[in-house]
């Protein structure tokens, strides 16, 4: 049996991976694996709020491993955290990694490389699907997602915020990627066949920082509070 981490970045391609991974009677998945910006406590590029990652991964009965990156951090930094955290994985007997990733062969190649030496194999389950027919499947299936990051040179900043369906995939552009896997955008998962329980959230303020659009994702309860505050 293969022991692996997944790259969990909080999206709908890191719970379709999960969901891939579980289906494969050769591997198990003993933990989710997520970078998290020091300066503001949220994953990277998502920015989602470390307290909805931690529900995310109680719902999928898995341990969180979190690699808090600092904030502005170089290229060499960034490596010099990721292999310490390789060499951690390796002493508590992980085999592999799996990343969500779908038709970027610069990222694959560079995942590739950063794993090469470490002892650690690179898995790819979704790699080179149909991305139109992926995106399609894991709405039918059960995945709910709300659209965390929008870039707004290829997208209408009006849909941070929405809701991951087929409305919101009727509404893209033509040649976005159903998955947003060129950066077009960003998701938070809040409830997929991997889940024992659909979180409850709902959608905050809407910033623009650093050239994106971020919806701010919350839980349920604390929007309640900041309402009635």
């Amino acid at each position: 049996m293969k022991r692996v981490l997944l790259s969990w970045s909080s999206g709908k391609d890191s719970a379709w991976s999960l969901h891939i991974l579980r289906a494969n009677p050769g591997v198990e998945v003993v933990g989710l694996l997520t970078t998290v910006n020091e300066a503001f406590d949220r994953v990277a590029m998502h920015a989602v709020r470390r307290e909805l990652l931690e529900a995310q991964a109680s719902a999928a009965g898995l341990p969180l491993r979190t690699i808090p990156i600092p904030w502005p951090c170089s290229n060499e930094r960034y490596e010099s955290i990721m292999a310490a955290a390789c060499a951690r994985a390796r002493q508590d007997r992980i085999d592999a990694v799996a990343f969500g990733d779908l038709f970027l062969q610069d990222v694959r190649d560079y995942r590739e490389r950063q794993l090469r030496d470490t002892g650690l194999e690179p898995l790819f389950p979704l790699w080179n699907l149909d991305t139109s027919l992926l995106a399609r499947n894991m709405i039918g299936e059960g995945v709910r997602a709300k659209i965390t990051c929008v870039d707004p040179k290829r997208l209408l900043p009006a849909l941070a915020g929405r809701e991951f369906d087929r409305q919101f995939l009727d509404e893209l552009p033509s040649g976005t990627d159903p998955c947003g896997e060129n950066g077009e955008f960003h998701s938070f998962v809040y409830a997929a066949p991997v889940f024992s329980r659909e979180l409850q959230v709902q959608v905050g303020e809407v910033v623009e920082r650093d050239g994106f659009i971020f919806a701010d994702v919350l839980p349920q309860e604390a929007q309640v509070a900041v309402q009635a505050g």
